[in-house]
This record gives structure tokens, sequence and C-alpha cells, in this order.
């Protein structure tokens, strides 16, 4: 289909958004069964109902500009979860593993921040109020995870991994310093 106008750029955003929510679906659970900490399970299973919304949510988006809900291959996501499922296969240090799927997880979060932030901003320049708000509480709230993600990171999960980590020599023992969370502030 060749796009020509900013209504038919947002609706493709929007089923790239609803392909994308729906693989996140078929993800989560796999990511929480190979999570080692007890906190990260529990946010990848809080993540899983909170994708639930946002499917409801475009869902509703597509609804108020009477489109039908249709997906459209979200190729991103799909190679960031490959990404994932890869790190699952090879990595058998359960802390590292954790710290992996981390980071696994946040790389989805930035893609679906900077892709609602689009599609709230279509939404806004043709004057769709209604998804306007739909599409910026889905960001707040993806927004939200990943900083959830940095701080179990930082304060947990990645000092289990390093604490694991054998040392580079053993003349030389590494020190290991605790990041703050300023690091990793933009």
């Amino acid at each position: 289909m060749q796009i020509e106008t900013m209504q038919e750029l947002y609706v493709d955003v929007l089923k790239d958004l609803y392909d994308a929510e729906q693989q996140i679906l078929k993800a989560l659970p796999k990511m929480a069964k190979a999570a080692n900490s007890e906190e990260l399970r529990d946010g990848f299973q809080a993540h899983l109902a909170q994708t639930q919304a946002h499917v409801e949510r475009l869902e509703q988006v597509f609804e108020q500009i009477g489109e039908t809900a249709k997906r459209k291959k979200c190729k991103a996501i799909e190679g960031l979860l490959e990404e994932g499922k890869e790190l699952m296969e090879s990595v058998s240090d359960r802390e590292v593993l954790d710290a992996g799927l981390i980071a696994a997880a946040q790389k989805v979060e930035h893609y679906e921040i900077a892709t609602y932030g689009c599609a709230r901003t279509y939404a806004e320049l043709l004057d769709q109020g209604g998804a306007t708000d739909l599409l910026q509480q889905t960001l707040d709230e993806e927004k939200l995870t990943d900083q959830k993600l940095t701080e179990l990171a930082v304060n947990q999960i990645n000092l289990e991994a390093a604490e694991g980590s054998p040392d580079v020599s053993e003349e030389e023992p590494v020190t290991r310093k605790r990041p703050t969370a300023r690091a990793y502030k933009k």
C-alpha cells in the first residue's frame, strides 16, 4: 500500500503497534518463565496484563477513527523478540540471564515508547482528541515500565549478575562499582 497522507501514515503506525503488542503478549509469559528473580518475573506478569490493556486501547483508537483493527507485521519487534529468545537459549547463568532479560525488555520498551510517541503526535495533529488521550496513557505506562526495569537492574539484578562473574585477572581484580541512578538517566 502506498502511503500518501498523514492519516494513512497514522493508521499504518497503529497497525504496526497492534501487531507489536500481539507479539509481546506471546513473548512475556516465556520471559516470565525464564526469569530467576521473583521481582522480575512478577514484573513481566504484571506487564502482560498491562499489554492486554494496550491492545484494547488500540482497538478503541481504531474504532474512534472508523477503521477496523488490523495488524501489519512489526518486523522491529519480531527481531527484538528473536534476540530475546536467542538470549534465553544461550545464557546459562541465571543472574546473568536476568540482566539480559531486562536489556531485551528495555529494547522492546524503547521501540514502543518511540512508536507510541509518534502515534500520539499524529493523532494530535489530526485532531483525534480521544485517541490522543488513549495513546498518551499507553505511552506513559511504557515509560513507567522502562523506569521500573532500570531501577530493578541498577538496584538488584545487574549487581547480582556482576557478583557472580569471575574477575578478569587474579593479579588485578576488577573493582565493581555500584552504578548511580544518574548514570542511567538521560
